[in-house]
């Protein structure tokens, strides 16, 4: 008798896509101290791809040479911009009597507000504080080996992906021949279209964010050159820096600026700053992001916040910086691929059903 094809029920499948994605995610937690330097690596040898290939072609260097060279140009831009942050952290050694002083009236007038509402006269206040820090002094020598250990695997983390980054760009022609390899030939050429548009659009995303970064920062420090605050620069650039991580950064700089603009000045400066970074904010939620880095990688923002937050959870801070980058790798294969397109339509949202509607009515 011949055999019929039997399809499975929906749930059937639904069932082995959530065991699929469960066991994934496992092997993602399980693996993290490997995989997150990897795909950082990834993202560097992609950014960095350009330059290798002009120096292999243009100047003649062998491959190794190349890439070396390149990590070495991204290591210097990095520095310069760790100088730049650490020379005016540094200027603000010169103030530090002024700062004491200012946390100290602070810290004062706190206390006499608590008193004042609570009923807490100072002695006691005095004595919870003294508890914390005797609390707090014990336990030194385990801060200290703490932080001690946390920089150590930072050093290290880093040290992996300047590797990762190295050996991705050295061995590319090899990655790529292995990858095509895997398939057969009649999904050659959708392998060859897979690999280039992830070039592409992970360039344009990584160098549309280094532009936005550029533009936020610009545009704080002409909003508090124009208050007239102390560390305008400074503040500025940290605003800029910490715009890149997605919708926490820009709160984490709201409290950095504010507080350092209330310690230096005063409570109207602070008032002015704090209002400055959410103008600047709205600007670039508004504007920028749209038109610099919204046009890069096209998806919604519930899946992108969805992946910030799972991120977040699986990797901690570098899973928040590496969701949009992996999320749109993700589109670009579902896009490809014709029984995933749907899941790729889920990722894109109203771009992709306008194009879609645009696409029908031309048809009719």
């Amino acid at each position: 008798m011949p055999s019929k094809n039997v399809t499975a029920p929906f749930y059937e499948k639904l069932s082995l896509v959530l065991v699929g994605l469960i066991a994934l995610c496992y092997i993602v937690i399980l693996g993290k101290d490997l995989l997150d330097p990897l795909v950082f690596g990834f993202l560097f040898a992609i950014l960095l791809l350009p330059v290798c290939s002009f120096l292999e072609r243009k100047l003649r260097m062998p491959r190794s040479l190349a890439s070396l060279l390149s990590i070495i140009l991204l290591i210097v831009f990095i520095g310069g911009i760790l100088y730049l942050v650490g020379s005016r952290i540094s200027a603000m050694a010169d103030d530090w009597p002024q700062l004491r002083k200012q946390v100290g009236q602070s810290v004062e007038n706190i206390r006499q507000w608590i008193q004042d509402s609570f009923h807490i006269n100072m002695d006691k206040q005095m004595d919870y504080v003294h508890d914390a820090t005797s609390k707090l002094m014990a336990s030194g020598s385990n801060v200290i080996g703490t932080t001690f250990g946390a920089v150590s695997s930072l050093m290290l983390f880093y040290a992996f992906i300047l590797i990762f980054t190295f050996l991705i760009l050295f061995y590319r022609r090899l990655l790529l021949a292995f990858l095509v390899w895997v398939f057969t030939d009649s999904y050659k050429a959708i392998v060859f279209d897979i690999v280039e548009n992830i070039q592409k659009i992970m360039r344009q995303y990584i160098l549309g964010l280094l532009l936005e970064m550029f533009i936020v920062a610009c545009m704080a420090c002409t909003a508090f050159f124009i208050i007239g605050i102390k560390y305008a620069l400074l503040l500025g650039i940290i605003v800029g820096l910490f715009n890149i991580v997605p919708y926490v950064g820009i709160y984490t700089a709201l409290l950095i600026s504010t507080l350092i603009t209330f310690a230096t000045g005063n409570i109207r400066d602070a008032l002015f700053v704090a209002l400055s970074v959410v103008i600047v904010h709205t600007i670039d939620a508004n504007v920028l992001l749209p038109t610099i880095v919204g046009s890069k990688v096209r998806l919604n923002a519930l899946i992108s916040f969805l992946g910030i937050v799972i991120g977040e959870m699986i990797w901690g801070l570098s899973g928040m910086f590496l969701a949009i980058p992996v999320i749109a790798i993700m589109k670009i294969i579902f896009d490809r691929i014709e029984s995933l397109k749907p899941w790729g339509f889920l990722l894109g949202g109203d771009y992709e059903y306008k194009k879609s509607a645009e696409k029908a009515m031309k048809t009719q």
